[in-house]
C-alpha cells in the first residue's frame, strides 16, 4: 500500500520516518566540491542565473540562490583547488541534481544557454517531466527540468520512463503554463 492510501478507502496518512518522529518535506539545498570556486560561481550565475548570497574567502566557499527561491541558498560551492579530481561516472556517489523551471518556455531558454556554454550533454522526456542534462565546469552533472501539470500525468503517475524529448511539440502544447508551484497529491489537512 502507498503512503497516501489507506485500507477501506479512508483518509490517507502521510508517510513519516520509521519512528514517526519527522517527515522530510523537500530537498533544501545542495553543496558541491569544485576545483575553481570563481569559475564555478561564474558558471552558475551567468548560465543558470543564480545570485551570489555570500562568499567565505578563507574557506574558498560560495553560497548561491536560484531566482525566485525562498531558500537562504540553494547551492553551496567549496573550492578544492586545481589539483582536485573530477567526478568519476559509474562509481558510487551523487549522479545529478535537478533544478526545476516554471514553464516549458523557460526550459527552451535553458537549453539555449546550456548549449551556448558547451554544458548540455543530453535531454529526455520522463513523461511527467521534460529534462535537460548538463555538466558544470567540474563535471558535476545536473538536470534542468519542467514538470508537466499534475492533472496530465496520466499513466506516468506511477511509471518512470526515458523517452526522446520533443521540445517543439511540448512547447506547442504547454507554452505559458507554469507548474513549479503546483500542489502535490496531499491536501493541507494531510500535512498538518
Amino acid at each position: 500500500m502507498r503512503s497516501d492510501e489507506q485500507e477501506g478507502g479512508g483518509r490517507a496518512k502521510v508517510a513519516t520516518s520509521p519512528a514517526g518522529a519527522f517527515r522530510i518535506r523537500r530537498l533544501n539545498h545542495a553543496v558541491l566540491y569544485v576545483a575553481d570556486i570563481d569559475r564555478s560561481v561564474r558558471f552558475y550565475t551567468e548560465v543558470l542565473g543564480f545570485e551570489t548570497i555570500s562568499r567565505l574567502e578563507a574557506a574558498a566557499a560560495a553560497f548561491l540562490r536560484a531566482p525566485g527561491s525562498a531558500n537562504h541558498h540553494d547551492l553551496g560551492l567549496f573550492g578544492l583547488g586545481p589539483a582536485a579530481q573530477r567526478p568519476t561516472r559509474g562509481q558510487t556517489g551523487l549522479y545529478h541534481l535537478a533544478w526545476q523551471v516554471d514553464t516549458i518556455d523557460e526550459l527552451v531558454a535553458a537549453r539555449a544557454a546550456l548549449a551556448a556554454a558547451g554544458a548540455l550533454v543530453g535531454e529526455s522526456s520522463h513523461g511527467a517531466a521534460k529534462s535537460l542534462y548538463a555538466q558544470d565546469p567540474d563535471g558535476n552533472e545536473f538536470e534542468t527540468m519542467w514538470m508537466v501539470p499534475r492533472k496530465d500525468w496520466g499513466r506516468y503517475e506511477r511509471e518512470a520512463v526515458v523517452e526522446p524529448l520533443d521540445l517543439a511539440a511540448d512547447v506547442e502544447r504547454w507554452s505559458g503554463i507554469g507548474t513549479a508551484n503546483q500542489t502535490d497529491l496531499l491536501s493541507a489537512d494531510d500535512v498538518r
